[in-house]
């Protein structure tokens, strides 16, 4: 785990653009389709280290493969566990984190509907023992990543990978006696994948949209509910990473990167001390978009926990303005000033790679990113 010792430490939370036609031949494989798999295996030997490089030239310290190998960043582990079938959509079910807003904006959502609640014939459901079948998948994509990294000018390497609840989201269940026992099942599973990563040498990073997004799909829960859902999820996700240190890990937090009203999104303040007994080294948090800016504010009265950094997204994925360096350097040195400088690092609200207009904006983005870095720098330490 790297931190910002002598100047402002610059990440991001994950997906990058992929070259053209990749990301629709990774989708293919994972449905199962007829492709060439020897092209599949050159585009990606040949696309991360090109990943990896863009990344550096924008003077990004923590880089990542950009997830190309993955069709999405939680329902690519379809692909990695079995005991689900996919049975008709009447049995299954998938959490709709749009359904808190839904309830205020109906008429928007009919208007602009979301890909994950149109009509489909299939769920995955869980009809027996889960397990984890992606041992040739994570060791590829490891060794590639590795691969990429070598002679590579970053001072890391991370790898995201997927939480119990985010995977709950879209795996109904029809096996396992109650929530619990198949959020332990669902976590016995992802953390073989979490081990391998991180025995890889490189950065674990959890993708754990579902502990903050989750509330978005129980309109009629309460706050108290919430967070008692919220904590059994909280559990689950620390099984999974029983035995990883500290400092090869970091978790990734957002309310639902769909654009969309976030009318209703839980506060920060109000579940703030149940993410930060995820036993993890670092915490990247929606900080930038215009539903959770303010909330830099917490952090006057709540503490990270000791040894641990925060990684607020200074730019963000919700429109294809460019942020200002300086508004980057702005947010930077707030967070400074109540977390301390060391214990901060510049990030994203969430993967710009498909949630902006082109990949132009992505790497424009980026180039904010470190060059409000390098002012805040200047403001911190009295030096670029």
């Amino acid at each position: 785990m790297i931190q910002s010792i002598d100047r402002i430490v610059t990440t991001h939370a994950g997906s990058l653009p992929r070259p053209p036609g990749l990301r629709e031949m990774v989708i293919a494989a994972a449905r199962g389709d007829a492709i060439d798999q020897e092209e599949l295996r050159a585009r990606l030997q040949s696309g991360i280290p090109e990943i990896v490089e863009q990344q550096i030239r924008c003077g990004i310290d923590s880089v990542n493969d950009g997830e190309m190998p993955k069709w999405s960043f939680t329902e690519y582990v379809r692909s990695r566990i079995a005991g689900y079938e996919m049975l008709p959509a009447r049995e299954g079910r998938r959490l709709d984190i749009t359904a808190r807003d839904t309830v205020k904006f109906a008429d928007y959502f009919a208007a602009k509907p979301v890909p994950w609640v149109r009509p489909v014939e299939t769920r995955p459901v869980c009809t027996e023992k889960l397990r984890y079948i992606g041992q040739a998948d994570i060791r590829r994509d490891t060794e590639n990543f590795k691969a990429a990294l070598r002679g590579a000018k970053a001072q890391e390497g991370f790898l995201s990978a997927v939480t119990p609840g985010a995977i709950e989201h879209w795996l109904s269940n029809r096996y396992y006696r109650s929530d619990e026992e198949f959020l332990h099942a669902i976590a016995e599973v992802v953390g073989e994948e979490y081990r391998a990563i991180v025995d890889a040498g490189l950065q674990l990073q959890i993708d754990a949209p579902d502990l903050l997004d989750a509330w978005n799909c129980f309109p009629g829960m309460s706050v108290a509910q919430y967070r008692d859902y919220a904590m059994m999820r909280v559990d689950a996700l620390n099984h999974a990473l029983g035995g990883i240190p500290l400092d090869r890990t970091r978790m990734h937090v957002c309310w639902g990167s769909f654009h969309g009203p976030h009318h209703d999104d839980i506060p920060l303040k109000d579940i703030a001390d149940i993410l930060f007994r995820v036993r993890v080294g670092s915490y990247s948090i929606e900080a930038s978009n215009p539903g959770h800016e303010h909330e830099w504010g917490v952090f006057e009265t709540v503490k990270l926990p000791a040894g641990t950094t925060l990684i607020p997204g200074v730019v963000g994925h919700c429109a294809d303005f460019i942020e200002h360096p300086d508004l980057v350097a702005d947010r930077l040195v707030r967070y400074a000033k109540l977390v301390g400088r060391e214990n901060v690092l510049a990030g994203t609200d969430c993967g710009l790679g498909t949630r902006v207009g082109h990949a132009s904006i992505c790497w424009a983005k980026l180039q904010a990113l470190t060059e409000g870095a390098r002012r805040a720098t200047k403001i911190l330490w009295g030096r670029a």
